[in-house]
């Protein structure tokens, strides 16, 4: 069970591995998808609904990211990028976000510094072992990809 304070105004999340299951999806063209679960886009809509924030910074492109930025009209979308602190740093500068304003959500090595750096900082049951291992870090009971993020939004709902 997730524990979240009343003051939260924007949840910035990861991508891969915490709204979708991980995996890359690669057909005969060479395409890549990612799957993504409605309970999650149902997340989103429900942070909208509120009045919170979502933020993505991903270390890759995808389309499913476009397509959740053009129904929910995300606050900070920043893809490809390798250093993700940096990036955490300047949306909080920009809408002056204090660590009591936000939520982090991670799951790999390229999280470990924003989680590091968040106070509120939360990741999925199949993250890597270094990442659930942080102190302080909340673990959601459901599985990236698998309704995590909506667990997130469903623990905001209810403050």
């Amino acid at each position: 069970m997730l524990n979240l304070p009343n003051t939260i105004k924007m949840v910035i999340t990861d991508f891969d591995g915490v709204m979708t299951d991980n995996y890359v999806y690669i057909n005969e063209n060479s395409c890549t998808t990612r799957r993504l679960n409605y309970k999650d886009v149902m997340g989103c809509f429900m942070l909208k609904n509120q009045g919170i924030d979502i933020s993505i910074i991903s270390g890759e492109k995808n389309p499913a990211i476009d397509w959740l930025n053009e129904i929910f009209g995300l606050k900070e979308v920043h893809i490809r990028i390798r250093e993700k602190l940096p990036v955490l740093k300047l949306i909080l500068e920009k809408y002056n976000l204090s660590q009591e304003e936000y939520v982090y959500i991670g799951d790999d090595i390229n999280d470990l510094e924003c989680l590091s750096y968040a106070k509120y900082k939360i990741t999925v049951p199949n993250a890597t072992k270094r990442i659930k291992c942080l102190t302080g870090v909340q673990i959601t009971s459901e599985y990236g990809g698998d309704g995590a993020f909506r667990e997130v939004a469903d623990c905001l709902s209810e403050i």
